[in-house]
């Protein structure tokens, strides 16, 4: 389906149903396409957002420096 901007800002709602459904929408400025309306891929897997990392902590993470004894 294509459309006009004009359209596409009258009937965005209309239009977002139809994406939703599965259709793409292209939308023209007078005769040139310049953009396209299309269904967003679901990403259904949990991200690990430090198991992306390479590396490992230091064993003494946890320890507190003996220059920060002042700070306690």
């Amino acid at each position: 389906m294509e459309v006009t901007v004009q359209e596409a800002k009258t009937q965005l709602s209309r239009l977002l149903r139809r994406v939703e459904a599965g259709e793409e929408v292209v939308i023209r400025r007078g005769r040139e396409r310049v953009a396209m309306l299309v269904r967003v891929q679901e990403h259904r897997t949990k991200r690990e957002i430090w198991g992306d990392l390479d590396g490992s902590m230091a064993a003494d993470f946890d320890e507190l420096p003996s220059d920060f004894d002042p700070y306690r």
